[in-house]
């Protein structure tokens, strides 16, 4: 499968995706993911950045709030237009493993959550490094390859509470293996709304590390984010990430 194919799937997604995120049902993105990325990430005000894979626009907006003058990037001409009909950020159709900036064009690029749906990792970190200016990061966001192989079973003990992740096949590398899920609402929201279909392409950890390093960056931080105790209480759908991380978080630098 392509990186074009890929795009294809992510259209017929972008509806239900963006109308059930709106409404708050992304809730391991809003009350995990997000607000360990962000709080991860350097000062960006008056910077210029590139959100890659930018769906409709969630995190473009929130670094906008936070002073960058942004630019948004998605291979999904429907996702693009409902990120535009908000604005706050400058939106162009394009793939990551193709971006359409010249060199040296932004200051930082971030990549939530998409970078492991794409056919070839190692493309799309060449040309990140190659739009970034020396000195410039990208950070990003990964679903975590240790705990999410492509066989995973959550397991629950007798009062129905997660005590561990079962793991198999780590080794099997992905090649746009359909995934169905949607997220976790009410029956009554799920009746009348297509699962999605996410292409999967999985790479072990060591593949991730190294194609980072084979693109020319420098490792700077790593994250493993979940709830604290706190979250785990107000929102007990997000409990489970308290056994083991279901986010891998990275920030690595283009040298000077």
């Amino acid at each position: 499968m392509d990186h074009r194919e890929v795009g294809r799937y992510w259209d017929r997604n972008a509806e239900v995706w963006t109308e059930l995120s709106r409404l708050g049902w992304n809730v391991y993105r809003d009350s995990v993911n997000s607000p360990a990325f962000h709080g991860m990430l350097p000062d960006v005000a008056g910077k210029r950045g590139l959100d890659v894979g930018c769906g409709e626009g969630h995190t473009a907006r929130q670094l906008t709030a936070k002073g960058a003058e942004m630019f948004g990037l998605d291979i999904s001409p429907v996702f693009l237009s409902l990120a535009a009909a908000l604005g706050q950020a400058r939106y162009t159709a394009g793939s990551a493993q193709e971006l359409p900036f010249g060199d040296a064009q932004f200051d930082f690029v971030t990549a939530e959550m998409c970078l492991m749906d794409l056919p070839d990792q190692s493309k799309a970190f060449q040309e990140i490094h190659r739009v970034l200016r020396p000195g410039g990061f990208l950070q990003f966001s990964i679903v975590h390859p240790c705990f999410a192989p492509p066989y995973r079973r959550l397991l629950r003990d007798v009062k129905g509470e997660a005590y561990a992740v079962e793991v198999g096949r780590y080794f099997d590398r992905g090649n746009g293996e359909i995934d169905r899920w949607i997220f976790s609402v009410p029956h009554r929201a799920k009746a009348d709304r297509r699962p999605f279909e996410v292409p999967t392409f999985h790479r072990t950890l060591s593949e991730w590390l190294n194609v980072i390093i084979e693109s020319g960056f420098m490792l700077e931080q790593l994250a493993e984010p979940h709830a604290d105790q706190e979250t785990a209480q107000r929102v007990p759908l997000v409990a489970d990430t308290r056994v083991v991380s279901y986010f891998l978080h990275v920030r690595c630098r283009k040298p000077l």
